[in-house]
């Protein structure tokens, strides 16, 4: 290059930064911002009192929320600005129907979870190509939490200070960024990098891509009409809901990419009660994937089965968050209970409270 055209390019980047800067300041000023709950209310009177009384002492911005309660065969609902279809972003809880794959694609005899991921994505000599289905599913892969490639570093973090989605790979640069990991240790180590490449890797062994096999092989048998994994914002429809950051500025919908099996799915208080009664008991496919397998380094003696958590005292359990949204899923089979909650505002730890809450019988 010219040595005339360095200082263009300095001053263009310096622009396009300075340019970033302004537009986070304005979104920062501007933005409307949501109430701390939204109206008018639905559902049972005494749990959208307990759920109000639970979230107006939390911090944070809230807007639209949703929230089931599962006690045999009768389920309470409790809605804020919302009902039944209103479609939520669901984060990490879409992990939990990626181990719902893979138990049964196992089930099928597609794959085994001694399979290597190498054997599914073409990963050369990468000793990413020795992890097993197992390792990423149970987050002992030794892969980092995210992809370590520096462009993708750079994207996210510009889409962090533009509430952006800071996903959006193709399959074939994640499995580059695969090819060019170095697996650590195989200890507990929660990875959205992993359970990526484990979604990426199933569609891979059936032939498909992964939206089209979370919608045939779970989202359809269970009748969850109002679930969908667009994995491209071209794949949404024009109206769909968006959210609101924790400190209340509007988020761009996430779609993921590539990244999809780690958290994209979108869907509705009404399927996720189909979901959550259908591992709870048991008739879900592949709800073989909820049975704990081991432990997760912790003192606590939580274990972890195929994505799902189980605590000491029996409660299985998932949670999720985008940038504009949060959730939580939870399941007692002992005590037939389950609890979902939907949050259309990214505000996790007083969701998480509140679930666990729900989960425990003090609501």
């Amino acid at each position: 290059m010219p040595p005339s055209a360095r200082p263009t390019r300095r001053f263009r980047i310096a622009a396009a930064a300075a340019a970033g800067i302004l537009a986070v300041l304005a979104g920062i000023v501007l933005a409307p911002r949501p109430p701390q709950l939204s109206a008018p209310t639905a559902g049972d009177p005494a749990l959208v009192a307990d759920v109000a009384d639970a979230l107006r002492g939390a911090s944070g911005a809230f807007d639209r929320v949703s929230v089931a309660v599962i006690d045999g065969d009768g389920v309470r609902r409790a809605h804020f600005g919302a009902h039944d279809g209103t479609v939520y972003e669901i984060g990490s809880v879409t992990k939990t129907m990626t181990a719902s794959l893979l138990q049964i694609a196992v089930e099928r005899g597609e794959v085994t979870l001694d399979t290597r991921l190498g054997d599914l994505l073409d990963l050369g000599d990468s000793p990413s190509g020795e992890v097993t289905l197992e390792q990423l599913a149970t987050h002992r892969s030794g892969l980092p939490r995210l992809s370590p490639n520096p462009a993708r570093i750079a994207s996210r973090l510009l889409a962090v200070m533009t509430a952006g989605d800071p996903y959006g790979s193709t399959v074939d640069e994640l499995v580059s960024d695969a090819r060019a990991a170095a697996p650590g240790d195989p200890a507990f180590a929660y990875s959205n990098f992993g359970f990526a490449l484990l979604g990426q890797a199933l569609a891979a062994a059936a032939g498909t891509t992964w939206p089209e096999l979370v919608r045939e092989r779970l989202h359809e048998p269970l009748t969850m009409s109002g679930t969908s994994a667009a994995d491209t914002p071209e794949g949404l429809p024009a109206d769909a809901p968006t959210g609101y950051t924790d400190g209340g500025r509007p988020s761009a919908a996430w779609t993921l990419g590539a990244d999809a099996p780690a958290g994209n799915v979108r869907s509705t208080l009404d399927d996720m009660v189909v979901y959550l009664s259908a591992q709870l008991d048991g008739s879900a496919p592949g709800s073989g994937a909820t049975e704990p397998r081991v432990g997760t380094d912790g003192n606590d003696g939580e274990r972890i089965g195929l994505a799902w958590f189980t605590t000491a005292d029996g409660v299985t359990w998932h949670n999720g968050a985008t940038g504009g949204f949060s959730s939580f899923a939870a399941f007692d089979r002992e005590r037939g209970r389950g609890v979902v909650v939907l949050s259309s505002t990214a505000n996790p730890d007083a969701v998480d409270a509140l679930g666990m809450s729900l989960i425990g019988g003090r609501a």
